[in-house]
């Protein structure tokens, strides 16, 4: 694997690209340091501590995480490329439902760029209201148990704030495009990984504070629980992997075709179904929705609302319960949304292929059904488990949720599913070249 690291800046072409998306990657990370104006930011970084070392948290907290922790110094990034996520999946969700969306989605390159268009509308619709709730969150004392986070709060302030907050969002959005065309791998998912990974540092630091000796002269955590939590991250990292990775293969047949003059024989190729098509959007929607009545409590001083909140905060039996189905729930959504098995039925039958021992045409699409709907079973109940894996290791080894989030959650399965896909482009590279890549035998294979 060292030497495919090695071969990579010996192809100039790939050496290129890679330089590209570091420097850009960099100037992300500057972009995260440059505060707001008009923001005390010790202040607001007291208030994401609490967040960060409490079992509750909110919607700030995802879109801390998201963002690098930007948000909780509230830099001109603050935003990150949550508003871009967000608008793409409600593009997903429209093209899906509207047929005059679905009609341009088909038209190739030219309804592709349409859409992303599309998107990138959203996505300014999406920066501009979020940032003006931010900054109407960002001067209300009720928020912050009556502390003053804002020196000079009105209209200014929050004209400022919009502005400032927008354009960088937009800029990121510029910036994973910019990768993704002259880079490698998906830009919008480094920048993500990058900002999740930022954090390691201090989940390390906090890892020793607690392995060092206390004032009663006894530790917290014990070399031995460091030790198996170190096990333990291995063996989800590689769940994780395989997971991603799993396919079920549905054998395909195509007849023998007569063209004009030209006799064509019969191919043999596969439908590849996903175990997890979803991924890590699932564990999005539903911790939005599961945090949405703690983070609405926060802005409304109702006590019989906030009991009500306190219902679905982190350590709950009702949290989980309904934080697992919201998962499942999503899962199946968003596995429909992207595979009809009526669409490829139909497209099988016109193109004269059809899979053994199954009639084409509707029998065909029953058995795609019947299929997916099994193996997407397997693939929600697994994305539950590391959905909540952070909140078992919080209460296991007591350890604060910054160290817990590296060992499950949205967290690990971004940076695996996205440490995967750069890969397997960097190994196309070095194929192409004649160069061997990370693996000896076999290939790595990317997500859809």
């Amino acid at each position: 694997m060292l030497s495919a690291f090695v071969n990579c800046f010996k192809i100039p072409e790939l050496k290129k690209k890679i330089i590209f998306t570091l420097g850009i990657i960099v100037a992300y990370r500057v972009g995260c340091y440059i505060p707001t104006p008009g923001v005390n930011a010790a202040r607001l970084a007291e208030f994401f501590e609490r967040i960060n070392t409490t079992d509750s948290g909110s919607v700030f907290g995802i879109m801390n995480m998201f963002s690098g922790g930007a948000l909780e110094k509230l830099t001109v990034f603050s935003l990150g490329v949550m508003p871009y996520i967000s608008s793409s999946i409600i593009m997903q969700l429209l093209t899906a439902v509207i047929p005059a969306l679905e009609k341009i989605a088909k038209e190739g390159q030219a309804g592709y760029r349409k859409i992303n268009q599309y998107t990138r509308y959203g996505t300014l619709i999406l920066s501009v209201v979020q940032s003006f709730f931010i900054a109407l969150w960002l001067q209300s004392k009720e928020a912050f148990q009556g502390i003053q986070i804002v020196d000079e709060p009105g209209i200014r302030f929050i004209t400022i704030t919009v502005l400032t907050l927008s354009c960088g969002s937009l800029l990121l959005m510029w910036l994973g495009e910019q990768i993704q065309e002259k880079g490698i791998g998906n830009g919008i998912s480094l920048i993500i990984t990058a900002g999740i990974i930022s954090a390691a540092p201090a989940a390390i630091r906090t890892l020793f504070l607690l392995l060092s000796p206390s004032a009663g002269g006894g530790t917290q955590l014990q070399p031995l629980t460091i030790l198996i939590m170190i096990f333990f991250l291995v063996g989800v990292i590689i769940s994780i992997t395989l997971i991603t990775q799993a396919q079920r293969k549905i054998p395909v047949q195509y007849a023998r075709r007569v063209v004009g003059r030209r006799v064509y024989a019969g191919q043999s190729t596969y439908i590849p179904l996903k175990v997890d098509t979803s991924g890590v959007i699932a564990i999005i929607f539903a911790q939005s929705i599961i945090l949405f009545p703690a983070t609405l409590a926060s802005f409304i001083p109702n006590q019989a609302f906030q009991g009500m909140a306190a219902w679905l905060q982190r350590g709950h039996w009702l949290y989980y319960s309904i934080y697992g189905l919201l998962i499942i729930f999503f899962c199946y959504f968003y596995t429909a949304i992207v595979f009809n098995p009526v669409d490829v039925a139909e497209n099988m039958k016109k193109h004269g292929g059809f899979i053994p021992g199954v009639r084409p045409g509707s029998q065909t699409a029953d058995f795609l059904d019947f299929v997916l709907t099994r193996i997407t079973l397997a693939g929600a109940i697994f994305i539950c488990v590391i959905a909540i894996m952070p909140d078992a290791i919080m209460a296991s080894f007591k350890v604060p949720y910054l160290v817990a989030s590296f060992f499950g959650g949205t967290g690990v399965l971004i940076i695996v599913g996205v440490m995967l896909d750069t890969m397997k482009q960097i190994e196309s590279h070095l194929v192409m070249h004649h160069y061997d890549g990370f693996m000896r035998s076999g290939q790595l294979r990317g997500r859809r």
